[in-house]
Parts: structure tokens; sequence; C-alpha cells
């Protein structure tokens, strides 16, 4: 078995692992969008969602200057996300230096942000979309169909899971459930920042070491993100396994 081939295997394994765990659709789409920038080895990741009336909201970023450029997008109607969500289609831009006539505006961010190339994965079941997954690179790079491929499958297996289980609720139960995903975004990002202050290192360890720690005790990290914020969580324990530097 290649290096590849494990990834994708220990990739598909968690993200069912997510949905045996109690489906909180916030974990379950930020693991999503993390295990497709491991899988295709790049920078970061970030993902927005379609909610009841049709507009996209900003569900899951793995670093601040992801979930800043995703806004950006958002509030500027234009980039990668946009525009797979809206054609269906792969989007990829391995050169942002030359994607200014593309996304005038995003362009320009994404590189003052300090990324050189980014892929946007549509979130599709046949002509229905729901979202998009973006995925930045830090350095100019093209990736190999195969391996866009890899993480089109793995995208379009979340998404029929998350049709699924849309589809087994009432529309109002959908609209709570994102709103509450929402909130407990807003709360994984404090909680993100407390464990950063603690342990001297940037959000994104941080966040690996609030997601590590959910996974391994079995809280979802929306709960456990809410009992960082308000003290109650043994911070200490979530730390311990920081590995040494």
């Amino acid at each position: 078995m290649t290096a590849v081939d494990r990834r994708a295997r220990e990739a598909f394994i968690a993200l069912a692992d997510s949905l045996v765990a109690g489906f909180e659709i916030i974990e379950f789409l930020e693991e999503l969008s993390a295990r497709c920038a491991e899988l295709l080895d790049l920078s970061a990741s970030g993902l927005l969602l379609v909610d009841h009336r049709g507009a996209l909201n900003l569900v899951a970023a793995s670093t601040e200057q992801v979930r800043l450029l995703e806004l950006f997008e958002l509030q500027n109607e234009e980039g990668p996300c946009l525009e797979a969500y809206r054609s269906g289609q792969v989007v990829t831009c391995s050169d942002l230096a030359v994607a200014t006539q593309r996304w005038p505006r995003f362009a320009t961010a994404a590189t003052e942000a300090g990324f050189a190339g980014v892929h946007a994965l549509p979130m599709r079941l046949r002509a229905e979309v729901i979202g998009a997954v973006s995925l930045f690179s830090t350095s100019r790079r093209s990736l190999e169909p195969d391996a866009l491929a890899l993480g089109q499958a793995l995208t379009d297996v979340a998404t029929v899971s998350v049709l699924h289980q849309r589809a087994m609720r009432s529309p109002e139960v959908v609209v709570e459930e994102l709103q509450a995903a929402l909130n407990s975004r807003i709360l994984v990002k404090q909680a993100t920042g407390v464990l950063a202050e603690r342990a001297g290192v940037t959000v994104g360890p941080a966040l690996r070491l609030l997601r590590g720690h959910g996974r391994d005790t079995g809280q979802g990290l929306g709960d456990l993100a809410r009992a960082v914020v308000h003290g109650t969580a043994d911070v200490a324990a979530i730390l311990s396994a920081r590995p040494a530097e």
C-alpha cells in the first residue's frame, strides 16, 4: 500500500467515524475539509454550505487566513469556492499570480495572505450542489487529475451523507441545525484561541488538539469548545497531547 493509498483509507475511515459519532454537522464538515487538504498535501482548507434560502455560509476554516478569505469571497461574490458551487465542477488554479483577471479581488487578497495556489471541489450529488470545499497551497503546484478525483470522491461521499441527514429531517430542523452549526463554529474559534494562547502555538495546531481530544473522549467538537470557553473543560488534558518541540 502506497502512502497516498494509506492517507486515502484513513480519510474515509475518519469521515465514517464522524458520522457514527452522532453526526454533529460542524465537526463532520470540519473533518471533511481538513481531510481533503491532508489527502492532497495542501496547506489549508475552508468549506461553504448552502442554507435553506440558497445562500452560502462559511461553516469550516482550518486557519484564520482562510476564514477571512472565504468571508471576503462571499462579500465580493468572486473566487474558487463560488465558481465550483455555481458550476458544479472542480476549479483549479496552480498560480494565483496569474489569476487576477479571473478573480481580480480574491486573487490579490489570497496572495497577500500568503497563498500561491487554490483548488475547489463542489459538494454535489448529480445535478444538486450544496456547497464547496476550498483547498489552499502556499506554493505554486499543479495537482494530478487522479489526486483531484480522489478529493472529489471524498467530498461526494460527504455530500450524500449531508443530503441523507437533511432528507430525514423537516426543513425547520435543518434550519435550526445549520444555525447551531454556525454558532458552534464561533465557539470552536473562541476555544481554539484559548488553547493557542495557553499552549503558545498558532490556531492550526490548537484546532488539531481540540479535535483530537474530542475524538479521543467521544465529545462533540461544539460541546468541547463550549466547555473550553466556559472554563469547565480540562484544558491541561487537552494540551497534554501536544507533541514535544
